[in-house]
């Protein structure tokens, strides 16, 4: 299984709190530590702008909104990040075509190669 380096810190958008704590349990099981966890679009901008993290796991959906404009602000500061769908994956005209994606619900082995893999 590919593991991010240890230490790995991982801003989570999740407006589910179920899936968030699980995120949370899995990423301490291969080493990795949540930086902070937002459950709003205006949370998650607010996190990436004043959150230390190495790579962000972006919930598609939050509620009524999507996280578009989270990955549109990570992409502009260089800063890495992995869709999280229940979805047929990202809207076709997202601009986020090439972005890496985990469906859910995901396991912790695709969690950490998703993670290992997007961090180059």
């Amino acid at each position: 299984m590919s593991q991010p380096p240890a230490g790995t810190r991982v801003l989570i958008v999740e407006d589910d709190s179920i899936i968030a704590m699980t995120a949370e349990d899995m990423l301490d099981e291969v080493g990795c530590t949540t930086a902070a966890v937002a459950t709003t679009l205006a949370e998650a901008l607010a996190r990436a702008d004043d959150t230390e993290f190495d790579i962000a796991l972006l919930d598609l959906n939050l509620k009524d909104e999507l996280s578009l404009p989270v990955a549109a602000l990570l992409r502009q500061k260089g800063k890495p990040f992995v869709f999280a769908t229940g979805y047929d994956g990202l809207p076709a005209n997202s601009g986020f075509a090439d972005s890496p994606i985990i469906s859910k619900p995901y396991r912790v082995d695709q969690l950490a190669a998703v993670i290992a893999t997007s961090l180059g």
